[in-house]
Formats: C-alpha cells, structure tokens, sequence
C-alpha cells in the first residue's frame, strides 16, 4: 500500500519531520515561508493531509475546490485561523496539540508581566544605545509585581499554570473570570478565587492576563470600555490570540494613560505590528513566543504525528477538535 501524502505548511523540529518522512510521503517547505491560502487550497486537493500551523489561513475559499485531504493536523492548541464548518462540510477532520505546551507559554506570560512591570525592554533598549548615565534613585521607576493582584481570563491549562506562578512564585493575589464555574477546592490549588464577570475581575486586577480562545466568540473581548474598566495604572498581558484585544482601543488606552503598561506575545495580523504600537516605549512585544522551548515544539510536532498516524490507521485521533 502507498503511504499517506502529507503537506508540512512550514519546516518543523527537524526530530518530527524525519518521523514524518518514514512513516508518510512528506512534502516540506524548504523555503520555510508562509504559505498564501490559494497554495493552501492546492495542497488539499493534492494531499491525504495538510498540516498547518496557527499562523497559516484556512478561509471557507481554500475548501471551495476539489479536496483530497481527510485531515488537518494543526502544529498548535488554537485552531481559530481554520474555518472548521467549511473543513466538516467537506468531510476533513481536525486536529490540534494541547497540553504540551501549557508550562513554556505560562513561563512567557511571566516574563511579560515581569518585563513591563520592572520596564525591562526599555532598561535594554537603554543600555545597549549606549544611553544609561549610571545608577540614580530616580532612574526607570517600575512597580512591585510581589503582593499584587493578577486577574486571569479564561482558567484552563495554561491560565491554572499561570495563576500557580504568581501566587505561588510572587504570593500574588489570583482572581479569574471563566466561562463555566470552577470547583472553589480546584481553584484554591492554584491561589485563586473566581470572580462572576470580566468587569469584576478588571475592577480589582493590578495586572489582566488572558488566557482564553481566540476566534468570534472572543474577538476584540478587550474594547476601549474594558481598558477603561481596568484598575488605574494596571497592565495587560496578552499570550493567548491576537484577535481577543482591540489593537486600535489598546493602542489609545497606552498612550493616553489609561492603563500603565502592555505585555504582548501575539497580536491581530501577525507578523505585522502597527507602527503605533512598536512606537511606545509602555509596552513589552514579543514575537509569538510563548511555545518557543526546544522541548514542546518537539512534544507538539509528535502531537501531529501521533493524530495523523492514529487517523489513517482508523483509530480515533487523540486530540481531535472537529
């Protein structure tokens, strides 16, 4: 029997792609760029299987044509770039990798409120332009992170693993806002207590946290009214997906005071980060790296093989959203 043609959107752990190579006929991309969606739309009717990435598109028009492709396994948790009703309308499956990268992307989300709270980037940026006078009483006053309060949206994996940082790590005071009710006894293992909206945790937060889905559901969950909601001089940390926050409302909200600082490790149209944003010195930006650990691209990249391997073999893939 021939084995399954597979399409890699953009080079992997080069560990996965020689799994990979054994098990499928892999197609790489050498070039390692991002890929448009009309070749996207091409490899899924030439291909058993296409395997993007959360930065690729996947729009209802790349489903519109000819499909080949059964399954979609997805090099990431969000799955929110891939129009999942035009992938089930046309009979694909989808997969994703969750919790092997819950403790590198709550790591990041630590260093960003640390960075922007002791202004991190700019005490470098300072430094290596050759700018700092030396040490004084009064130079590049940041704020205590220890004793603080962090407000937390969306406590799933990662959101806990944060929460266990703070409170655990900087004896933070931890309240989150979720969806659904938590168990009070689940909650207390992580420091933290939940609160009934996102207005309520904003009101109280030193620091604001997200760690919940992107896509419609979500988009924009933080507006001009919920920076404005935000407790004087808090912060905003963003490691979840770009679309949840209002660039243009958070862009304003810094320049005009209204909140202290910014985290951000993704944004609304990576790679691009607007001109105004990378302009302000209150912000800390980080290019998309909250996975970015030799060991959980490895662990997610096996994720795939482990999904795809198990969808052709007739087994219920482990980790499959659709």
């Amino acid at each position: 029997m021939s084995r399954p043609k597979i399409l890699l959107t953009r080079r992997w752990p080069s560990a996965v792609e020689a799994v990979l190579a054994e098990r499928f006929e892999a197609t790489f991309n050498t070039d390692d760029l991002p890929m448009l969606p009309d070749a996207i739309a091409e490899a899924l009717g030439t291909h058993d299987a296409v395997l993007p990435t959360v930065s690729d598109k996947l729009p209802a028009s790349v489903f519109e044509g000819d499909i080949r492709a059964k399954v979609l396994g997805n090099f990431g948790v969000g799955y929110n770039h891939i129009d999942i009703a035009a992938a089930k309308a046309k009979g694909i499956a989808v997969t994703n990798t969750p919790g092997v990268l819950t403790d590198c992307t709550a790591d990041i989300a630590m260093l960003l409120l640390l960075s922007v709270a002791r202004r991190g980037g700019e005490g470098e940026r300072q430094v290596r332009a050759g700018e700092w006078k030396g040490w004084c009483p009064t130079h590049m006053i940041g704020t205590k992170v220890t004793g603080k309060t962090v407000g937390i949206i969306g406590f799933g994996r990662i959101g806990k693993a944060f929460a266990q940082r703070c409170h655990f790590g900087f004896g933070m005071d931890v309240v989150f806002f979720n969806r659904s009710t938590v168990d009070p006894a689940e909650a207390a293992r992580y420091g933290a207590r939940q609160l009934a909206t996102v207005e309520e945790v904003l009101a109280v937060a030193d620091f604001v946290s997200l760690h919940c889905p992107g896509g419609a559901e979500n988009r924009h969950l933080m507006n001009a009214s919920r920076f404005a909601a935000m407790k004087p001089g808090a912060y905003l940390i963003n490691t979840a997906r770009g679309d949840v926050v209002d660039e243009a409302a958070l862009i304003s909200a810094l320049a005009d005071g209204v909140i202290r600082g910014a985290g951000l490790d993704v944004y609304e149209a990576e790679p691009q980060v607007p001109e105004a944003l990378s302009g302000l010195e209150n912000v800390v930006l980080l290019p998309h790296l909250g996975s970015a650990t030799e060991e959980t691209r490895n662990a997610m990249g096996m994720k795939v093989v482990d999904n795809i391997t198990a969808f052709f073999e007739g087994r219920e893939p482990p980790d499959r959203v659709a």
